[in-house]
């Protein structure tokens, strides 16, 4: 009996171990296996990324509007981008950073903000302003390529996959419309299977796999989470009067956007646009004047809250409230 045992133990234990080695790392690959390929071996991100800033629950979030991404073909379907889109919301708003706006809020027609396949990123910004938003982001995919290699000889060969995908995002400061972040990464993910060597053409293997083509598309502009995160931390933060009505003044940010009951906010009108007297260039918005001070006392809303006036005068609709 005992010898029988140790045969048992012999034969049927290193096959429970291979089978759970194989369940565990199969289980471990970011990209899906296609019609039973293996999992992806290797990522690469030709760029290098700055590290998310650490969440700071003191101060108040900054809101960045996503516009619907663009794509240089118009071959592929809307679907693709609008998901990725949704996927790149999500992520950024978990950070807890800042607050990711859909440009849906806006309520007019974005198609009209496109020319040349790029958007007029100043016209939308100025049309942001109003939902307090501090910056604009642009994803447009540039390319999408699908590479295959083999061994030289054999029927049966070690074949390796390799997907590019070239994605560029832009970043605009609303009040301002300066170009913040202007960056295209090219993301390389290979895998490798043994199969009969075939020939590939992209786009006929991204109609036969959606699937994959979507998780490439999604994982390329997830890459640029972090480098997101790092540009509105360079912005100011601040928020707008959205109406007076005696002594009370309600805001456009609030409990969401990080804003605490007894914040003192100081409040100034829009500054005016200043021009180079040599050639007439845009140069940019100057401070506004100061008008005075708030004192936060309660929310409303979504994200609004209501102030009361600590100091000063002549407050009106988007005058622009800041931190003290």
């Amino acid at each position: 009996m005992n010898k029988e045992k140790s045969v048992i133990a012999r034969t049927v234990l290193p096959l429970l171990l291979a089978t759970m080695f194989f369940l565990l790392f199969s289980g471990c690959s970011g990209f899906p296996a296609r019609n039973g390929d293996g999992p992806v071996v290797k990522k690469e991100v030709r760029d290098v990324s700055p590290q998310a800033r650490k969440s700071d629950d003191s101060s108040p979030r900054k809101r960045l509007m996503i516009l619907p991404f663009l794509d240089s073909s118009d071959q592929r379907a809307q679907s693709l981008r609008d998901q990725a889109r949704r996927e790149v919301i999500k992520e950024l708003n978990k950070s807890g950073d800042i607050i990711v706006l859909d440009s849906n809020e806006l309520k007019v027609d974005l198609s009209k903000q496109v020319q040349a396949g790029e958007y007029k990123l100043e016209d939308a910004a100025k049309l942001s302003q109003q939902l307090g938003v501090a910056a604009l982001l642009e994803g447009k995919i540039m390319d999408l390529k699908v590479h295959r290699k083999s061994d030289e000889v054999g029927v049966f060969r070690q074949l390796k996959t390799t997907f590019d995908c070239i994605v560029r995002v832009r970043i605009i400061a609303s009040r301002t419309g300066k170009e913040l972040f202007n960056v295209t990464k090219t993301v390389t993910i290979e895998e490798s299977n043994v199969r009969v060597a075939e020939a590939v053409d992209t786009d006929r293997f991204f109609k036969s796999n959606p699937e994959v083509l979507q998780h490439l598309v999604e994982d390329s502009f997830l890459e640029f989470t972090a480098q997101i995160q790092a540009t509105m931390e360079k912005l100011s933060w601040e928020g707008r009067i959205a109406m007076v009505s005696g002594d009370r003044i309600f805001l456009n940010v609030g409990r969401i956007s990080g804003l605490q009951v007894g914040d003192i906010l100081k409040v100034s009108d829009e500054g005016e646009e200043i021009f180079d007297p040599q050639n007439g260039n845009f140069i940019g918005k100057g401070p506004g004047r100061l008008k005075g001070t708030l004192e936060v006392v309660s929310y409303f809303g979504q994200d609004g809250s209501i102030a009361v006036i600590h100091s000063g005068a002549g407050f009106k609709e988007n005058d622009k409230v800041e931190l003290y």
